[in-house]
């Protein structure tokens, strides 16, 4: 699975973003799907995962409520929606796929779940 991000830019706080994340490969409706963040000088955290048909999300306690994470396997894309942008969201947000069948199943938020990592886009909110 090869993975591509974008819709990255910069933003008011306040305001919203969505980023894409597209998938080739037959295997991506069969894959858990995340979202991790790196702010700069931290490490790599997960922001949220979904699992293969949509079923199951999960959420870092720092987004929810204003991120949510839909897919659509028919177009191999699972996409991060931002809302109430905050300065502290400021990173490059990386999209990874799970092929586990725990992963695909649940949702995964650890790193080392994940097996193919896109090459990040990079969000900036200003205040």
């Amino acid at each position: 699975v090869q993975l591509q991000a974008s819709g990255g830019g910069l933003v008011q706080a306040g305001g919203s973003l969505r980023l894409s994340c597209a998938a080739s490969g037959r295997t991506f409706s069969n894959s858990g799907m995340g979202w991790f963040r790196q702010a700069p000088g931290k490490e790599r955290d997960f922001v949220a995962s979904i699992s293969r048909y949509g079923g199951t999300t999960n959420y870092a306690d720092s987004v929810k409520g204003r991120f949510t994470i839909p897919r659509d396997n028919a177009k191999n894309t699972v996409y991060l929606q931002m809302n109430s942008l905050k300065p502290e969201d400021t990173a490059v947000y990386f999209c990874a796929a799970a092929s586990s069948r725990s992963c695909s199943t649940y949702g995964c938020d650890g790193l080392r779940d994940y097996d193919y990592w896109g090459q990040g886009t990079l969000v900036t909110v200003s205040s």
